[in-house]
């Protein structure tokens, strides 16, 4: 991993090659699980399953990349110029999120919230990577606390697509949700917020005015703001659900 990071470190340009080629290789994950991966499987959830597979193939690698990135980056700050590695980052999960909002405009062009989000996300990346070039300390910062809960909210939600035909994805189900709904709870809820109050007073005090314009960060403290605001939403609701599923259970048992 390492010696693929320094050479990565070395060659990264600002050419647009990387992002082509990550685009293909999320478009061509997609393919390969929804055609042959999950073939088998319900074409009610063989979409969502297909989308979770590709979130496997970018959330841990991003939480591993941008921590790598904003370690070697010496000089970071809210805002420091943009490394070449921070860029191919970008990169990456700007591909991620243009691959996935396809696949959310083709099965379900319905779920507004989703669409919104991903427009919203791939605003704020790619004005980073392409028109400031300065930033991605922060929003690499609030990927890695983004991306750090994928691993398990992605096996919670093949486990739940599943849990009404399988009895094994049921008990997963069961088992998975209340340790996964604390642990995004904890990042989404209490670390997500303590880094946007710093972003917040960093530039709010000005200091990153002459190198990112202040509708730049202003527009990014917005969606970054209701993006934590949905999830706290989110896993409050999942809470709610799994209080009363529980209680219902209990009370079966009583009676």
């Amino acid at each position: 991993m390492i010696i693929i990071t320094r050479w990565l470190t070395v060659r990264v340009t600002m050419e647009p090659q990387f992002f082509i080629f990550f685009l293909l290789m999320f478009f061509t994950i997609y393919l390969v699980a929804y055609f042959v991966v999950f073939r088998s499987w319900s074409p009610k959830i063989r979409p969502e399953a297909s989308s979770c597979l590709i979130s496997i193939f970018h959330g841990t690698p991003a939480v591993v990349l941008a921590t790598y990135a904003l370690l070697s980056n010496k000089s970071r700050g809210f805002s420091s110029s943009n490394t070449p590695l921070e860029n191919l980052v970008l990169d990456f999960s700007i591909a991620y999120f243009a691959t996935d909002l396809l696949h959310y405009l083709v099965f379900f062009p319905g779920d507004v919230l989703f669409i919104a989000h991903h427009l919203a996300t791939l605003f704020v990346f790619i004005t980073c990577r392409w028109l400031v070039s300065h930033g991605a300390y922060a929003l690499l910062s609030l990927l890695i606390l983004a991306e750090v809960t994928s691993a398990c909210q992605n096996a919670w939600t093949l486990a739940c697509a599943r849990s009404h035909d399988s009895e094994f994805a049921g008990k997963v189900y069961h088992i998975l949700s209340p340790p996964f709904y604390a642990f995004y709870s904890v990042v989404r809820g209490v670390l997500g917020p303590m880094f946007v109050y710093e972003m917040c007073v960093f530039y709010m005090s000005g200091a990153a005015d002459p190198v990112i314009p202040k509708w730049v960060w202003i527009s990014w403290l917005i969606v970054v703001a209701s993006a934590i605001s949905v999830s706290i939403l989110w896993v409050s609701n999942l809470w709610i659900q799994l209080f009363r599923e529980r209680r219902g259970l209990f009370y079966k048992k009583v009676t």
